[in-house]
């Protein structure tokens, strides 16, 4: 690997810091807003789950798990987002239900308890089922249900890529519990086929599939894009979204460069062994560090100033995922596929 990461940027002293400004607006009963007294949804309260396992804040980490446990849906859902212990938006994510498999595999590749993960496997069985009740025609997972349960049949390519990767996650679970789940496996099958060819028709919230970073990477992060057709397509998008020496841009319409898809960027680089451009963009996410150790939620062009004044406690828990990525500080870097060093 020609370009390091610094190894100050990864190191537990450096990290630590970080970690503590996520664990520290966690709230009593587990859940994780994502500011002081801000909103809580599901998929981001799972990522700071996991960052927090990362720290070895274990106890703290099946503590949010556990709130997922107790407030979960009699269907096996959740509503997209809470405040003050009460639903907000009453809307039903796939992606934000299912990814309850991927949070609870990775707590157990950090710990090992078997027996937290015999606790919770009914939990993460319902999110499954509910989520793939939700399938299109051709495999593919719509978006969400509104309030009355009628499904918006429309499926975003990010949001399906983040469910492939919850269900091969609770695959893995099934496996490690000696579960059998056929019906699982061959619905992740059919779901990559629909996000590889394109099988449907993807839309992004905007109309516009090509706008977002998501769109671009997401396949790529959660290893439904796999080999050389992975490698193109993150250089193909490098020109468009990278902003040499900042980061990555949040979508093409917008001036604006944020932490967590710089993260994602140098995650998906990372797992598909293009170490060298990873550590890279990884090394410039510290510009947007704050002195507590949390970080600031993105900067605006041209003027490269932090926009907007907010550090959401996802967007740091996306900056140890990336470190973990990077120099393993736990065996959750086996989470993702990992490919060797390759030359693209």
């Amino acid at each position: 690997m020609k370009f390091k990461p610094s190894d100050d940027f990864l190191s537990k002293d450096y990290l630590n810091p970080t970690v503590k400004s996520i664990t520290t607006l966690q709230q009593a009963d587990g859940s994780i807003p994502w500011l002081h007294r801000g909103i809580i949804d599901p998929w981001t309260h799972i990522e700071n789950a996991m960052a927090i396992d990362i720290g070895n804040c274990h106890t703290e980490a099946e503590l949010a798990y556990d709130w997922l446990a107790q407030i979960q849906l009699n269907d096996g859902s959740w509503y997209a987002s809470y405040k003050d212990g009460q639903p907000q938006d009453t809307s039903k994510v796939s992606h934000m239900i299912s990814y309850i498999a991927v949070g609870v595999w990775h707590h157990y590749l950090t710990t090992r308890d078997i027996s937290f993960l015999k606790e919770i496997w009914p939990t993460v069985c319902a999110a499954i089922d509910f989520v793939l009740d939700m399938r299109g025609p051709n495999g593919e997972i719509y978006w969400a249900r509104d309030s009355a349960g009628v499904i918006y049949p429309n499926a975003l390519i990010a949001s399906c890529s983040s469910t492939y990767l919850s269900i091969k996650s609770a695959l893995s679970i099934a496996s490690v519990l000696g579960e059998e789940k056929t019906h699982w496996k061959e619905a992740n099958i059919s779901l990559a086929k629909a996000i590889q060819n394109m099988l449907c028709r993807f839309d992004s919230p905007d109309g516009d599939k090509s706008t977002f970073a998501m769109d671009w990477y997401y396949p790529v992060m959660c290893c439904v894009i796999n080999g050389n057709d992975a490698r193109q397509r993150l250089f193909s998008g490098w020109d468009k979204f990278v902003i040499d020496g900042l980061g990555s841009l949040c979508s093409l319409d917008k001036g604006w460069v944020t932490a967590a898809e710089t993260s994602e960027l140098a995650i998906a680089l990372a797992v598909h062994g293009q170490y060298d451009h990873s550590a890279t963009v990884f090394n410039w996410l510290h510009q947007m560090r704050d002195e507590d150790g949390a970080y600031w939620y993105g900067m605006a062009l041209p003027q490269r100033e932090i926009w907007p004044e907010e550090k959401p406690t996802w967007t740091s828990a996306a900056v140890v995922l990336a470190a973990d990525m990077l120099r393993p500080m736990s065996p959750t870097s086996l989470l993702l596929d990992h490919h060797g060093p390759v030359t693209p």
